[in-house]
C-alpha cells in the first residue's frame, strides 16, 4: 500500500469543505488507518477542522460494509439525540459525502477515504488516571447502547467476522497448539493448561445467546477510554468514536472490554505479576456509570452476565496472545522476545483474579441493579 499522502491531495479535492484547506496534517495516536486532521478557513469566521481518514486496507477487506455500518448507526444515533433535545453535532459522528455523493471515496491507487466533522471542545484521554474518568466512559458507553437499544443489530455487518466468537478464537488456539510450528509450547505448557481448563467457559455467553437468554445489539467492540470523546469543560463523555468495529454482537462484550482494559493498574505487557491484579472499587465505579447510562435499556440476564463479560473478554485477548505467541507474533507487534507470551501471562492473571473474587463481582452487579 502506498503513503496515504501521495493521494492525499487527490482525496482532498474530493470532497467539499465548504471553505478553503489550508493545511493537512497527520493526527492522533492510532495504529490501523491514516489519520488527518485538515484546516479550512472560512470567510470571516474561525478555522474550521475537519477528520479525514483512509481506512485500512489490512484489516478491512470490505469497506462499502463497514461504512455502511458506521452511516445507518449514526445517522439513527443523530436521530435519536435530536429527539431526546441533545447536539446532534457533538453527541454523535456524522459522515460528509465526498462530491461524487457515494458513501466513501475511492482514491486513483484503491484507497478508500472517509470524512468527519470534528469535534471541538473535546478531549481524547489514552488512560484512565482516575475513577471519575473511568465512570464518564462507561456512563458513555451505557448511554450508547441506550440510544441504540431498538436497532435492528442483525443488519450489520460483520466487519471482522468471528471478531468476539470465543469459541473460534478457542479452536484457532487449539489448532496452533497443536501444531506447535516454532517448538514454543513446551515453554507455555502452564498457559496452554490454563485455556484447557476453561474450555467450556468460552461457551458460557453463546450458549446464552443460543438459548435465547441474551439478545442480540449493536455493539462497539473496542471500548477503550481513547474512543470517547470528553467534554473539556465538564469531563463528561459526550461522544462515542472509532465505530470501525460497530457490529452484532452480545453488550456483556462492551461491558468485559472496558473492565479488562481500565479496571487495573497495569501495563498489558506488565512482566511483574504481583502488579496485576483487578481493582474491584474500579469495578464497582465502572457498573454504576454503565448501568447509569444504560437508563434501564438491558435485560435482567445481561446485567447478571456482566461479569461474565468481564472475564470472557479478558480470556480471549489473552487467547489471541498467547495464540499468535505459538504462530510466530504474525498478528500483534512485538518489542521483544516473548512479548506476546508476556501479554498474554498478564490477561490470565487477571483473568485468575476475577474468578478468586466472583463473588464480589455478582454482588456488585447485584446492589447495582436494584438500584
Amino acid at each position: 500500500m502506498i503513503q496515504a499522502e501521495q493521494t492525499l491531495q487527490e482525496v482532498l479535492e474530493a470532497f467539499d469543505f465548504g471553505a478553503p484547506v489550508v493545511g493537512a496534517i497527520r493526527y492522533g495516536c492510532g495504529h490501523i488507518n491514516d489519520t488527518f486532521v485538515v484546516h479550512t478557513q472560512p470567510e470571516n469566521a474561525c478555522c474550521r477542522r475537519f477528520i479525514l481518514q483512509r481506512m485500512s486496507a489490512a484489516a478491512f477487506k470490505r469497506p462499502d460494509q463497514l461504512m455502511e455500518n458506521i452511516i445507518g448507526v449514526t445517522e439513527y444515533l443523530g436521530r435519536a439525540i435530536v429527539a431526546r433535545g441533545g447536539d446532534r453535532s457533538r453527541e454523535a459522528m456524522e459522515v460528509i459525502r465526498p462530491k461524487n455523493g457515494q458513501d466513501y471515496y475511492t482514491d486513483s491507487q484503491n484507497g478508500a477515504w472517509r470524512l468527519y466533522p470534528f469535534v471541538e471542545g473535546t478531549i481524547c484521554h489514552q488512560a484512565a488516571d482516575t475513577p471519575e474518568l473511568f465512570a464518564a466512559s462507561g456512563r458513555a458507553f451505557g448511554r450508547f447502547q441506550q440510544l441504540l437499544k431498538d436497532y435492528p443489530a442483525d443488519t450489520l455487518y460483520e466487519t471482522i467476522p468471528n471478531f468476539h466468537n470465543t469459541e473460534d478464537r478457542l479452536a484457532k488456539f487449539k489448532a496452533a497448539a497443536a501444531a506447535d510450528k516454532l517448538g514454543r509450547a513446551g515453554d507455555c505448557q502452564a498457559e496452554i493448561d490454563f485455556v484447557l481448563a476453561r474450555e467450556k467457559d468460552c461457551s458460557a455467553a453463546l450458549d446464552a445467546m443460543r438459548a435465547g437468554q441474551l439478545p442480540l445489539r449493536v455493539t462497539h467492540n473496542d471500548t477503550k477510554l481513547n474512543n470517547v470523546l470528553m467534554d473539556e469543560h465538564t469531563g463528561e463523555g459526550i461522544c462515542i468514536i472509532d465505530l470501525d468495529t460497530v457490529m452484532p454482537g452480545l453488550v456483556l462484550y462492551d461491558f468485559g472490554d472496558s473492565i479488562r482494559f481500565g479496571a487495573n493498574h497495569c501495563a498489558e505487557d506488565e512482566t511483574d505479576l504481583s502488579k496485576v491484579n483487578l481493582d474491584v472499587d474500579l469495578f464497582a465505579v465502572y457498573t454504576a456509570a454503565f448501568l447509569e447510562g444504560t437508563g434501564g435499556s438491558l435485560t435482567d440476564a445481561e446485567i447478571q452476565y456482566l461479569p461474565w463479560g468481564a472475564k470472557l473478554m479478558t480470556l480471549e485477548c489473552g487467547i489471541r496472545f498467547l495464540t499468535d505467541h505459538l504462530e510466530g507474533d504474525h498478528y500483534f507487534h512485538i518489542a521483544r522476545e516473548n512479548h506476546n507470551l508476556d501479554r498474554c501471562r498478564t490477561q490470565f492473571k487477571l483473568v485468575a483474579d476475577m474468578e478468586a473474587r466472583w463473588a464480589e463481582l455478582e454482588a456488585i452487579v447485584k446492589r447495582f441493579q436494584t438500584q
